[in-house]
Parts: C-alpha cells; structure tokens; sequence
C-alpha cells in the first residue's frame, strides 16, 4: 500500500513537472523586430501628441486606438488594410459603447458577453489570425472604469478612431517597398515543406512529413485566396499563383512516385526544390538554375523533371510575359458563415462559452468591492484565449506568473514617478519587450504588458500608491483567471469529443456527395454546385480538425481513443485535400456506376459505422486508374477505422 502511495506521488510530481515545463517553455524562432518596433510607434505616437497639445489624458485614451495594429500578421496586404480598418472600427465601438453603457451595470454585463462572442465567432469561422476577441473586451471594460461621463462618447470615440487610423497607416507602409512580401513568404514555405517531404519519403516520418505539406500547400491557397483582387492582379501575383500550382502538382506526383516505388526518392529531388524556393525571391531580371539530373536518373522520373522545370521556366520569364488573365474563385462568405452556426461546430460552441463566461466575470467583478473591477474581466477574457482545458490551465498559471514579476517591476519603474516624455519611452521600450516575447512565451510577456497598464493607469490618475494599486492587480488577475479556468472546465471540458462522432460522420458524407458531384460532371466544367459543395466539406474539415486538436487537450480525455483516430485523421484530411485539387484543376472524375457505387458503399459504411459506434468492416474499395490515390486513401481510412470504433 505504502508502494502505491509513492508510485501514485511519484506519478502526480511528474505530471506536474512536465505541465509547469510546458507552461514555461521558450519557444524558437526569430524575434519579430519590425512588429515590435512598429507596434511602440503606434502605442507612443498618440501620447506624444497628448503631450504636445497638453491633453495627457486624451493622449492615454488614444493608446486604446494603437491595439488595431497588434492584429497584423503575415496577411496579404489587400485583406490587411480591410481588417485593420475594421478592427479599428470595432475597437472604437467598443469605446463608445463602454462610454454609454457604464452607468448601468446590468448592460455592462450583457454587452461585454455580446462583444466577446461576436468577436471571436468572427475570427474562428474566417480564420483570422491574431488576440481574437481580447483588445475589443479590453476597450469595452476600460472605458467602463473611467469616469462615468456618457456625453464624452463622441470625443473618445473620435480619438480613439484617429489613432487607429494611424495604426493603420503604419500597418500598410511595407506595401509600399514589397506590396507581395506575404505572399513570397507563404509560397517559400510551401516549397521548403515539399523538399522535407522529398526527403522523408520511404522514411518513418513521411506522414509527419506529409501533414506538414498538405498544411502548406492550404496555407497558400487561403493567403492567395484572401490576397486576390479581380480587377488589380499584377504580375507577381499572377507568378506567384503558378508557383502554387505547381507546387500542388510537385506533391501529386511525388505522391504518385512513394504509391508506385515506395522508396526514397534520389536526393538531388529535394537539393532542386530548394533551388526553386530561393528563386522565388530574386529581383526582376534576375534568374535561377536547376543543375540537371544523371541521364539514368532523368529516365525513370520524367513527369517529376517537367515540373520542376516549368517551375523554373515560371520564375525566369520576365513578368510582363505572364500577363493578367489568372482568375481566382473565391469561396462564399455567406457559406463560411452560415456553416460555422451549426450546433456541433466548435467555433460557435466556443463563441457562446466564450461570451457566458466573460458576463459571469463581469458580473462577479461588478457585485464585489474590487478596485477597477474590468482587470477581472480581463484576465478571465485572456486565460479562455486557449483552445483547450490543458491550454487554459497553461495561461493561468502563465498570466498569474508573469504579473507577479510585472508588478515588482511596476513598483520600481512607478516609484521613479515619471512624467512627460519618460512615461512615452517606459510606454514604447515595454510595449517592444512585450511584442517581442508574446510568440515565445506569454508569461514573459504577461511581466512588460503587465507594468506598461500600471503605468499608463498611474500617468492618467496621479496617484502613487503603489502597493495599493499592484495588490489590487494581482487579487484582480486571480480572480479572473480562476472564473475563466474553472468556467472552461465545468462548461467546455468534454464539449469537442462529444462531437468528434458527428463530426466525421459529416466529413466522410461531404465527400461522398463531392464525389458523386464530379462523377456526374462528365464535361469537366465546374459547376456553382460542385463549389458549394467542395466549400462544405473543406468547412466541415475544419470543423472536424478543430474538435480533435481541442479534444487532445481535454482533461480528462480518452487518450487511447485520439490516438487509435489519428492515422484516420490524416487519411481525412488527405481525402479532402486530393478531392479539393481534383476539383479546381479537372472538375470531374472518370467513374463507371459500378465504381461509383462501390466507392459511396465504402464510405456510407464507415459513416454507419460511426454513427453506431462500432467497429468498421471491410468492403472491397475498387483501385481506379483515374484516382488511384483517393482510392488507396479511402483503403487506409478504412483500414484505421477498422482498428478501433470511434466513440
């Protein structure tokens, strides 16, 4: 017995080890610089101005407006400037509406829940990158802290807005030097994943390796797809667009050469992409070349050769040669929307937990005597910014961390009592320091934002009670981070695995129907139909690898029944993406009834199975010349369902 105690502490120090290693952990890359710095500039800028015109307090409020550029990421310049804009919009809404709520306490607590899961609705079933929900909460609550004075709702608004504007202005300067740089970017990378996929094939790593790809090659499709303007395409970006499709076509053939060979593929394969991704970033008139392969090597692996050079051929000719006539099929907005509002979709699940749990912290923040009570809110908003229970706990204790360090170091920058232009550099150098850690680890970040509130709270107030003002901090951060961990778990906690069954099921009979859809197609030209309902199994893809990654981080969670899914998950969402491209470039596929049939019997089966929660059995899954891989796909799907039932 007294071996069991030992062997059970034993188990619980280590899981606990490893949970505060995670939360801690650095992780690698480079520092973004120009973010940083950009973002300091937009933070400063309205205090200076403040300063300049002798309106301190305006110049504080108008740092609300620099939060728009923290939403900037590697996104085209097009889709840029119009979700900048918008966030800036959003935030001086939430000012506004902070402004004229604040005197009834019922509203505050309604309209906050409204504005979070509006929020991050939005930003989950359009994919946006970026804090999601967290800066507009932000506006909204502080402006509820301020002095009660409904009728500065215009001017606040009004200064809010301009500076905003600025931050969008800042945000849009690199178009004018490198008007493409994310879409170069995106592509470089598209091409560096498929030389690691050259590489790993005939290796143990090739589905890590092909996950990896097939990411890739989504990611640039969705960059370029945001990025496309129907009546201003310039060149480059017309360069660009084949590059990715030749890209995709470097991966299907490379599939189709690991299906036949099922050995490593010559090395010179991955040292020649390489050479093709560095191309992607020369100047006009400069060139590359791909050094050609043994004449014994060149024989076996024509159709790979031809790629790769009409790749190169792509980014040697001059641009003028390429022309404006590449036209790009945008998806519906309507659809991404309307799909996202299903009840087993995680996004609007999480978007309603998301908004009850801030109105219960707001609510709780409002009914106790707690000094500047919207930390609370907060602090709660900014925990439930993980996906999962695991992550969740992950930012508590990360939040919790880094304010404890941020108040101490809050209590020495505060005793200088700064004033003038020294509150505008602390404001800048800590506001750089925080950009500069927040994608490496949250709890450092978490101790520079955490004295740059405190200081800009102190700058606006004149009071220098220091201990009063950190000891309310850190009991208001406790607080909220305890709502968000403890809502998250008794709301959330087994909300993804319990749909994970209906989710596939979903999936598996989206791509039945596309099938069928392309089957039918027989002229090959793809039809408003086809479309939608290619967009509706790509949506309920998304909906399906959304609910497995949240489930993976459930505590508790059936640890031996995600990973019985995994490989089915990848065969998932390799269906997908081989249907998706046989989609755009042929539209339709070389299917007699028998084929057909015998396809939709092997797929309706698993679905059933599914449904049932039993195990799958096995139906003979014809291997067609004209989709040998989607059929070898569906045979592996329901050799790894057959493993295990899903439920």
């Amino acid at each position: 017995m007294i071996k069991k105690d030992k062997r059970i502490h034993l188990f619980t120090g280590t899981v606990l080890l490893n949970i505060l290693k995670q939360a801690f952990e650095i992780k690698k890359g480079p520092f973004p610089w120009e973010k940083a710095i950009s973002a300091a500039i937009c933070a400063g800028f309205p205090i200076i101005i403040g300063l300049l015109i002798g309106q301190l307090r305006l110049g504080l409020l108008g740092g609300i407006g620099s939060f728009s550029y923290l939403y900037v990421f590697n996104e085209p310049y097009a889709a840029r400037a119009k979700k900048i804009f918008f966030i800036a919009i959003g935030i001086s809404v939430s000012v506004g509406l902070g402004t004229l709520v604040a005197p009834y306490p019922l509203l505050v607590v309604l309209i906050v829940g409204v504005i979070g899961a509006i929020a991050t609705f939005i930003f989950g079933a359009l994919k946006i990158p970026g804090p999601a929900a967290i800066f507009f909460i932000l506006s909204f609550t502080m402006t509820t802290g301020m002095p009660i004075a409904p009728s500065e709702a215009p001017i606040r608004v009004s200064v809010v807005l301009m500076s905003g504007c600025f931050s969008w202005i800042v945000s849009m300067i690199g178009c004018f030097f490198s008007p493409h740089s994310p879409e170069i970017k995106v592509i470089k990378e598209v091409y560096l994943a498929l030389a690691a996929f050259s590489e790993a094939i005939g290796s143990e790593n090739i589905n890590n390796a092909r996950h990896r790809t097939v990411n890739a090659l989504k990611a640039s499709e969705e960059t370029l797809l945001i990025g496309y303007i129907s009546w201003k395409n310039s060149f480059l970006f017309n360069r660009l667009v084949l590059l990715n499709e030749q890209a995709n076509k470097l991966f299907l053939e490379m599939l189709e050469l690991y299906s036949i060979k099922d050995t490593k593929l010559p090395k010179e394969f991955g040292e020649m992409i390489r050479r093709l991704s560095m191309g992607i970033e020369l100047k006009a008139g400069e060139t590359i070349e791909i050094p050609p392969l043994p004449k014994e090597l060149a024989r076996d692996y024509q159709n790979f050769l031809e790629i790769i050079y009409d790749a190169e051929s792509i980014i040697n000719i001059p641009l003028s040669y390429i022309g404006h006539s590449i036209k790009i099929s945008k998806p519906s907005l309507k659809m991404k929307l309307s799909k996202t509002f299903d009840k087993d979709s995680i996004v609007f699940i999480n978007s309603v937990r998301y908004g009850i749990l801030l109105s219960i912290s707001t609510m709780v923040a409002i009914s106790f005597p707690f000094n500047k009570p919207y930390w609370i809110t907060l602090s709660c908003a900014s925990v439930m910014l993980g996906s999962t229970i695991l992550s969740t706990f992950y930012r508590a204790i990360q939040r919790f961390c880094g304010t404890i360090i941020g108040v101490m170091l809050a209590i020495i920058i505060l005793r200088l009592q700064m004033e003038g232009f020294m509150i505008v550099i602390a404001n800048m150098a800590l506001t750089v320091l925080t950009e500069l850690f927040i994608g490496k680890n949250y709890a450092i970040a978490a101790a520079f934002f955490t004295p740059n509130a405190l200081l800009l709270a102190e700058a606006s107030t004149k009071i220098y009670n220091v201990s009063y003002f950190a000891t309310a901090r850190i009991t208001d951060i406790m607080v909220g981070s305890i709502i968000g961990l403890v809502g998250t778990y008794l709301i959330g906690s087994h909300s993804a695995s319990s749909r994970l069954s209906d989710l596939m099921v979903k999936l598996i009979r989206s791509q039945a129907r596309l099938i069928v859809g392309m089957a039918s197609n027989k002229e090959g030209n793809t039809s408003a139909n086809i479309k939608l309902i290619k967009e509706k199994m790509e949506i309920n893809f998304m909906n399906f690898k959304m609910a497995y990654t949240t489930a993976l981080g459930e505590i508790p969670n059936n640890k031996y029944m995600l990973e019985m899914m995994w490989p089915a998950f990848y065969s998932l969402e390799h269906i997908s993406y081989l249907l998706g491209q046989n989609c755009t470039t042929k539209g339709y596929l070389e299917l007699d009834d028998e084929e057909l049939a015998q396809l939709l019997l092997g797929l309706e089966t698993m679905a059933i199975a599914i449904e049932q929660k039993q195990s799958v059995q096995h139906n003979k899954i014809p291997n067609i010349k004209s989709m040998p891989k989607i059929c070898k796909e569906i045979s592996m799907l329901q050799d790894a369902l057959s493993i295990k039932c899903i439920g």
